[in-house]
């Protein structure tokens, strides 16, 4: 497994516009999947064992945040001709068997990717509801193997931190050892 340092914007950037196609074959813009009071983008994919790892939480992430205004997206932007388990037809699969409610886009040439800095899977960004990065950091502390719960505390922090209107606390603690996915440009 091979861990990578992520790259992601700096706080205050305006959220990057994208335009993908979704698993239900539906092309999505960011003005198509941002909520009303904030949006949650996250660059995972089918194979990594980190995402693995955190995916029923991504899951519930969806679920418990969507119905509070806070617009969630999950970008693959992996080279299927290398990952073939990334494929769009495999992140079908994966978001009906997570039960994701929210889109799972693919960034086939990773522009988007790009646009955001993403250097690793999993890479998470919160935009407050002006679109303004306000969080990229960590899901928590837990990584496969380290038999720490996966509760999702610290983006789950910064998501309670804007609905209520507060800053989002500090530090952010990067994804520092996010997982094997690295997108090469």
């Amino acid at each position: 497994m091979v861990r990578t340092p992520s790259t992601m914007l700096a706080l205050g950037t305006s959220a990057p516009d994208f335009s993908l196609v979704n698993v239900d074959g539906r092309t999505l813009s960011l003005a198509d999947v941002v909520g009303s009071r904030g949006t949650v983008v996250m660059f995972i994919c089918n194979h990594c064992p980190f995402v693995k790892h955190v995916a029923d939480q991504l899951a519930a992430l969806g679920r418990d945040y969507l119905p509070q205004g806070i617009g969630v997206v999950a970008i693959s932007s992996n080279d299927v001709a290398t990952h073939p388990a990334d494929s769009p037809e495999q992140m079908v699969r994966e978001s009906e068997e997570r039960g994701y409610q929210f889109p799972y886009l693919f960034d086939e040439n990773q522009t988007v990717a790009k646009a955001y800095h993403a250097a690793c899977t999993p890479d998470f960004f919160l935009f407050d509801g002006d679109r303004q990065l306000v969080y990229r950091g960590q899901l928590d502390d837990s990584r496969p193997d380290s038999g720490i719960p996966v509760t999702g505390v610290d983006l789950r922090r910064a998501i309670d931190a804007v609905l209520a209107g507060t800053p989002v606390p500090e530090p952010q603690k990067l994804p520092a050892t996010a997982g094997d996915s690295q997108f090469t440009w």
